[in-house]
């Protein structure tokens, strides 16, 4: 169903606001394998598997169980809501059906008693009677930094051009949104992760961010290029970030447009661990 609201990645990612909650999914963005084959080399391999975590559980909204208002006024579809195929990916579990099977009742019912189309089914009034029958429509993480919340201009991982085979974690905290990326202390310097940001012309703080631990490198190789050059340097991943214990300072610098960052493995003495890069305007 297409309808009133479309549920996307954007939403399970909490990249956005999602409008008038009636229950929460919190299982990670999942599709199954597409085929099976063989490789070359004789070993058995998946193709198509997908599977991003989630920063927290995310709301879901009413107006994805609902139609479009001139196409039905009297359905509403707990199971086959509204959604993009990896938006589903998550939602689909039985335990969300189930939650919102409870909300699609609750509105059905008050529907039917005010004689009202579903679309118009008042959701603070919905809201409430929720709440009071036990559903949870929001539900926050204390420990989750959003991308969305943070000032400037942030690129997290998920958004990177990354060079090379590197994993995914979400072992170590604190980091941005679901988690963040490693080399695996592959230091061949064949690994790159690039952050692009188109900018306004002007001047910026570049920081970088990273989840310390004494497994890390402590000589990340990092290139930040600005309008008149590129500067160079290394950081120490070992030691906390020194900016609210999650970012650290790269410099500020000049930039019109096309700007990016480069983190790189080569020379590391230990794991490269990628997670976000924010530009914040300076006066």
């Amino acid at each position: 169903m297409v309808g009133e609201y479309v549920m996307t990645e954007h939403d399970c990612m909490d990249l956005k606001e999602t409008p008038d909650s009636v229950g929460m999914g919190s299982y990670t963005l999942d599709s199954h394998n597409v085929r099976r084959y063989v490789t070359a080399d004789g070993y058995v391999q998946n193709e198509g598997d997908i599977g991003v975590g989630l920063p927290r559980p995310y709301e879901i909204a009413y107006g994805s169980i609902v139609p479009k208002k001139s196409q039905c006024t009297n359905l509403l579809v707990p199971v086959c809501v509204s959604s993009s195929h990896i938006a589903f990916g998550s939602i689909r579990m039985e335990p969300v059906f189930m939650i919102l099977g409870q909300s699609a009742a609750t509105a059905a019912a008050m529907a039917i008693d005010e004689g009202q189309a579903v679309q118009d089914v008042s959701y603070d009034q919905l809201r409430a009677k929720l709440i009071k029958d036990g559903q949870v429509l929001e539900l926050d993480d204390p420990d989750a930094i959003l991308s969305r919340k943070l000032s400037g201009t942030v690129i997290d991982d998920k958004h990177a051009q990354f060079n090379g085979n590197w994993g995914y974690s979400s072992a170590n905290r604190p980091f941005v949104d679901a988690g963040y990326r490693h080399n695996g202390q592959d230091s061949s310097g064949d690994l790159t992760a690039r952050f692009a940001a188109d900018l306004k012309p002007g001047r910026y703080a570049v920081r970088v961010s990273y989840p310390p631990n004494n497994n890390r490198a402590s000589n990340v190789p990092i290139e930040v290029a600005h309008t008149k050059g590129t500067q160079r340097q290394t950081i120490n991943q070992k030691k906390a970030p020194p900016i609210d214990g999650l970012f650290v300072d790269l410099g500020t610098f000049d930039f019109s447009g096309p700007s990016t960052v480069t983190i790189g493995t080569a020379g590391a003495d230990g794991y490269v661990v990628v997670d976000c890069v924010q530009f914040v305007p300076v006066e």
